[in-house]
């Protein structure tokens, strides 16, 4: 599982226009064939027609994530994000395919509505069938 920060997160964090550890981050799947570009996909209005289609346990808007740690990393010469799992279950269909989640800043309203922080590819598309539980572990966004 690979994670991207995109270019805006990273300016808005140099200019202290948002704060990961005390906004509210959520966290959207996918539609199958989306490509993460984080030279353009500056906020969600960028990507929000990409996202799943809201049904069989999936919400679009996505889930709020909790627990956010924010750490310093100088072995790896890098800040880190850090938070809680979340999980779908998938009720009445599948959830899916989706080939990533796009986590996105919900606090901001300007210079940039809903700045995106990052992309998680699930390295091909996934898809969880009815019944069972749809989950995003040890989630992280890296700015290096």
């Amino acid at each position: 599982m690979a994670t991207a920060a995109s270019n805006k997160i990273k300016f808005l964090l140099a200019s202290k226009q948002i704060d990961l550890a005390n906004d509210t981050l959520k966290i959207i799947l996918m539609a199958d064939g989306f490509t993460f570009d984080k030279d353009v996909h500056h906020g969600y209005a960028n990507v929000s027609a990409n996202e799943l289609a809201n049904g069989y346990g999936y919400t679009t808007g996505g889930a709020t994530l909790a627990n956010k740690v924010v750490a310093e990393d100088d072995t790896n010469d890098r800040a880190n994000m850090t938070c809680s799992s979340v999980a779908w279950t998938a009720n009445g269909g599948n959830i899916g395919p989706t080939p990533g989640a796009i986590i996105f800043d919900d606090t901001p309203t300007t210079p940039q509505a809903d700045p995106v922080a990052g992309y998680i590819d699930f390295g091909g598309a996934q898809t969880q069938a009815n019944g069972g539980v749809f989950t995003i572990a040890n989630i992280e966004v890296r700015i290096a």
